[in-house]
Parts: structure tokens; sequence; C-alpha cells
């Protein structure tokens, strides 16, 4: 096979799900608003930087999934794909996909963004394949921890390199598209690296290396 592999945050959506699901526990009253909001947006801008530490952020991000029942979650995060997630997909993204798809390749989502919040913007967007950073869940409830390795930086590469294995697949053609720098270390094992409307950093990078670089934004 070969694979078309896509960051999901600021790449195939024009914004970040991740934060978005935190801007709609706040706007909705699950979470206090004042405390919630100003860690969200300074674990952003932490990513932002590159300066992220991961752990410390998912014992913040994961910690409302433990406070509450699952079917509550599912029905929070219908009302949250609805009113944050669908007015940030991109015709030019739709576009790219049935692009690579016409080309009989393997779509795939790799993301650092939970596996709760993004599972349904993978269907939405017709993908099967997703890696996400997966929650922990003990007798069908999420305990606030992380199963297994986290899908950021050099985590992506280690957890896409388990499902190579798994598959019996390889990058032998692949491609891969990201806005971010976090993502230089995967985005340097493919054979076609394609900066999408990409940050500072990996538009310096991109321009030395010779990598596409194209822009989704409509």
């Amino acid at each position: 096979m070969t694979l078309a592999i896509f960051d999901l945050d600021n790449t195939l959506l024009a914004g970040d799900s991740d934060h978005a699901w935190g801007e709609f526990l706040v706007e909705a009253g699950i979470v206090d608003a004042e405390r919630y909001r100003k860690a969200n947006d300074q674990f952003y801008q932490e990513y932002l930087n590159g300066e992220l530490d991961i752990h410390h952020y998912l014992s913040f991000a994961l910690e409302p999934l433990a406070q509450h029942d699952t079917a509550q979650l599912m029905q929070w995060r219908q009302q949250f794909v609805d009113q944050k997630i669908r007015p940030i997909m991109q015709d030019k993204a739709t576009e790219l996909l049935d692009h690579h798809r016409h080309q009989g390749h393997t779509l795939m989502i790799i993301t650092a963004t939970n596996h709760f919040v993004t599972e349904p913007v993978a269907e939405l967007l017709g993908i099967e394949h997703l890696i996400a950073t997966n929650p922990e869940q003990v007798n069908g409830r999420y305990t606030g921890r992380v199963a297994g390795t986290p899908s950021f930086q050099d985590g992506k590469v280690t957890r896409l390199q388990e499902w190579l294995d798994y598959h019996n697949a390889s990058l032998e053609g692949a491609w891969f598209y990201s806005d971010s720098h976090n993502d230089i270390p995967l985005l340097e094992k493919v054979c076609h690296p394609v900066a999408v409307d990409p940050d500072p950093t990996l538009q310096r990078l991109a321009q030395q290396k010779g990598w596409d670089i194209i822009s989704l934004r409509d």
C-alpha cells in the first residue's frame, strides 16, 4: 500500500480540535471556565512554541473524561462536532483527500490529539485509519491516564512504526502533510513531505529542504 498520512489540527482542519474541545467544555459549563480556559490557552501556546510537556498536558486534557460517564461524554462529543468541528472543515482538504483516494492510496490521520476527540472527525472525513493518543479506559470508563505512547513529535514515528509492523506495511512512496514543526521527525521519514500552511519554523525548514509547501485555507 501507499500511505497518504495527514496531521489533523491546522492541516486538514482550519483550527485545532484539541483546543476547540477545551473551549466547548468551557462554553457548556462542564469545567471551571476561568481556570480551564487559562490552562488550555497556555498549553496551546506551549505547543505552538515547541515547548509542550505532553504528559503534563494530557493529565490536564484527559481529566474531564474521567469525571463523567461515557454516555454523557458521547452526547457532548456530538454537540462539539456540530458546533466546533464542522465550521472548520475545509473544501480544499476534502479535494486533497479525494485526490489521494483516486490514486488508490491508503489514507491515515496521525495526531497528538486524543482518540476520543478525533474519532468522529476521522469519520466525518471518511478516513478509516486513525493514530491518535489513546486515553486509558477501565471497565468502560476513562481513567484520565494515557494508554501507550502519545502520538506527539517522535511518538508519532513510534506509533506509526507499530502500525506498519502490525499491517506488514512500509513507508515506501508515503506522503505526510503537516503544518507543525512538532511533526518534523515524521516529515523527515517519508518520501513526500508536504508543509501545509506551515508555522514559521516548518516554513523555513521546508524551504531549505525543497519540500512542497501548500495551503488548504479556503
